[in-house]
């Protein structure tokens, strides 16, 4: 991924912040028909405008039909990343999400990711079911309210910010001109 290259050839620290990400949704999800009604959307372009994107990334995408809730993914990443499992969580997710169209909002669905991670499903289940995450999850929606972050991804330097899929060229431009410096190898 672009991210983990730009780490590896940057002394950069990365740091995940959740957004409220259509916060709105259902448990139960919507249809992306539903999510985007009212909206002048080609979704079948948006689909394969995503499937080119992800190939570029070296990423699977699906053929996704529905849209979840992702709060309380949110809140299990939040956890994980004080476990053993903070690099692979949000990949995990994503794959669940983009590629096999789970509904991450069903808790069931969180603790078997966190399983396959080699994550405790019962601690995962714990996290989930008394919601100790939530006030972690509402500082990082707090935060990214504050910085003006109104989708995903976005990256920020300091003040410098970079919205949107970018080559990874481009992300590399960004980060020297926020002032990276690249490893010595």
């Amino acid at each position: 991924m672009r991210v983990e290259r730009l780490q590896t050839e940057f002394d950069i620290d990365l740091k995940w912040t959740h957004f409220p990400l259509h916060p709105s949704t259902p448990e139960a999800g919507l249809t992306l028909e539903q999510l985007f009604a009212g909206r002048q959307m080609d979704i079948p372009a948006s689909k394969a405008r995503m499937v080119r994107l992800m190939a570029e990334e070296g990423l699977d995408y699906g053929d996704r039909t529905m849209t979840y809730n992702s709060r309380l993914a949110q809140e299990m990443a939040k956890w994980a990343e004080s476990e053993k499992g903070t690099q692979g969580i949000h990949r995990a997710l994503f794959r669940a999400y983009f590629v096999d169209g789970l509904n991450l909002s069903e808790i069931s669905v969180l603790v078997t990711i966190a399983g396959q991670l080699g994550l405790s499903e019962d601690e995962a289940f714990e996290v989930l079911r008394t919601r100790s995450s939530r006030e972690s999850v509402d500082a990082d929606w707090t935060r990214s309210q504050r910085l003006g972050v109104t989708g995903v991804p976005t990256f920020r330097i300091d003040k410098h910010v970079a919205e949107g899929a970018h080559p990874y060229e481009m992300l590399e431009k960004f980060v020297v001109h926020a002032g990276g410096e690249k490893r010595r190898l």
